[in-house]
């Protein structure tokens, strides 16, 4: 073999890669979008500073990605809750077309996710972190069913482990009880067993091991989802700061009924400790997510690399008297959605139209140049992101509860929310006029129009998504009672 034909060769895998740009996620659990700078900028004071004038998390590693890329203010978890909006983040479909239309209810076998389209396209694919789609499973690593993920062993099915350690059998939970059996308890975690530190490791790893092919790696960090723990510095980190409760906190007799606290998100007393604990969570993240950028860079492969930052749904932390997540809620169902990607979305870009997370898949598929599956629901809104001046877009996506009896659903755009559920009246918030979400402004005359639209729009949504909560009964009835039909 000539040297000429040597080089040529080398110099078409290089152009082969560039033309494949690699696709980084970095996905959090639980997370609420407030904790982060880049998104408290795009937030009036009030809102942004909701614990406080003190009571703010630096993440500068992550603030840099929407500097870089998009930053999406009005994104939310198509159902809040971990399974059912992981099923419609992966496939592109809602959830209760994917099996997966609540907690530890299995994915079906045949959807086909945005890594099976990728490692099909020649992709290097990988995962690490907390998956929820296969089951009841827990830790259950390595799910024999991978769904595009050829390298998932530091996948696991379930649960918010604290410690991790690679064996000669294998990753495994490293906090146990007198038992042997896994539990959540730090056990002296540090920087190289403590969760967030264990996993973003095996993403470098992954990275430096695939680095001179096209790649798609997902890391999944189970925190800061409960419990609010973490290791040290950071469980002292924000220790010393002036952490108070959300002005709602003492409002949750004005909750909807839909939201109304109980159970284990009944919260009597507000803690400001586990707030500095959860802050000192997403600090670590963006520690460990600058250790990832920097890594990429001394690759050479920052500006080859899609790198997308969000997270399954959020986490009210004291707002309306709630903890968690499960409702329609700003800080409960709307989420973090960052992608950095050069020469492909213009640096310092803000979307405020309304996308679910139904909508990544065709999004980022598209945005890739590849092909999504042909029955993905979800809209593909590429165009937004790039910023193309002529598309016609319709901002409203739709939520539902985690279930497939009348629980609730919403049809929701940059500024209105409209919430039926068989618990209560329907509810209209206007998140211009009333951004803590306290008041039902659906009976105002100048909201008429507003309330018809979002109900029909509902009502086609179930029909053209099957959605069983939408087929007839009591929600429809409200639906078509506010359409006027």
């Amino acid at each position: 073999m000539t040297r000429l034909l040597i080089l040529l060769m080398v110099l078409s895998s290089i152009a082969a890669h560039a033309a494949s740009p690699n696709l980084l996620i970095i996905q959090t659990d639980e997370h609420n979008f407030r904790t982060l700078g880049c998104y408290r900028e795009t937030l009036p004071k009030d809102q942004a500073l909701i614990w406080g004038n003190d009571a703010i998390v630096e993440t500068p590693a992550i603030d840099s990605l929407a500097a870089r890329g998009v930053i999406c203010t009005s994104f939310y978890a198509t159902s809040p809750v971990c399974t059912p909006s992981r099923a419609a983040f992966f496939s592109g479909r809602y959830p209760q077309n994917t099996g997966s239309y609540q907690n530890d209810r299995p994915l079906n076998s045949d959807v086909v996710t945005f890594a099976e389209v990728l490692r099909r396209d020649g992709y290097a694919t990988g995962y690490a972190g907390k998956w929820h789609l296969d089951g009841p499973g827990k830790p259950q690593w390595a799910p024999q069913r991978q769904f595009g993920f050829e390298d998932n062993r530091f996948m696991f099915n379930r649960g918010h482990w604290k410690k991790f350690e690679l064996t000669a059998d294998g990753p495994r939970v490293a906090a146990t009880n007198q038992k042997g059996q896994p539990n959540y308890n730090l056990d002296g975690a540090d920087e190289e067993t403590f969760s967030t530190d264990w996993l973003a490791d095996r993403a470098m790893d992954f990275i430096r091991e695939h680095a001179d092919e096209p790649f798609c790696y997902h890391l999944s960090l189970p925190d800061p989802h409960g419990p609010n723990t973490v290791r040290s510095p950071y469980d002292e980190m924000y220790m010393d700061r002036a952490i108070r409760a959300p002005m709602t906190f003492s409002m949750s007799k004005q909750n909807p009924k839909w939201a109304a606290a109980n159970g284990n998100n009944n919260v009597g007393k507000f803690n400001a400790a586990s707030m500095a604990r959860y802050f000192g969570m997403v600090r670590l993240i963006d520690d460990n997510i600058a250790e990832i950028l920097a890594t990429l860079r001394e690759l050479d492969l920052i500006d080859n690399t899609v790198i997308v930052f969000t997270s399954d749904h959020g986490d009210l932390c004291y707002e309306h008297g709630r903890l968690n997540k499960g409702n329609a809620f700003e800080g409960s169902a709307k989420v973090p959605m960052i992608i950095a990607a050069p020469g492909i979305i213009p640096a310092g870009t803000q979307v405020d139209q309304a996308l679910g997370t139904v909508d990544f898949t065709p999004t980022i598929l598209e945005l890739l140049g590849k092909t999504a599956p042909e029955n993905v629901e979800g809209r593909d809104a590429s165009g937004l992101l790039t910023g193309k001046s002529d598309l016609k877009w319709d901002d409203v996506t739709f939520l539902r509860s985690a279930s497939n009896t009348r629980g609730w659903v919403a049809a929701v755009s940059d500024r209105y929310k409209l919430v039926v559920s068989v618990a209560d009246v329907p509810w209209l918030f206007d998140l211009k006029l009333d951004p803590d979400e306290l008041q039902n402004h659906r009976e105002l005359e100048e909201n008429v129009e507003v309330v018809k639209q979002l109900a029909a729009a509902l009502l086609k949504y179930g029909e053209t998504s099957r959605d069983p909560q939408l087929a007839g009964g009591e929600l429809v009835e409200q639906l078509n009672a506010l359409a006027g039909q």
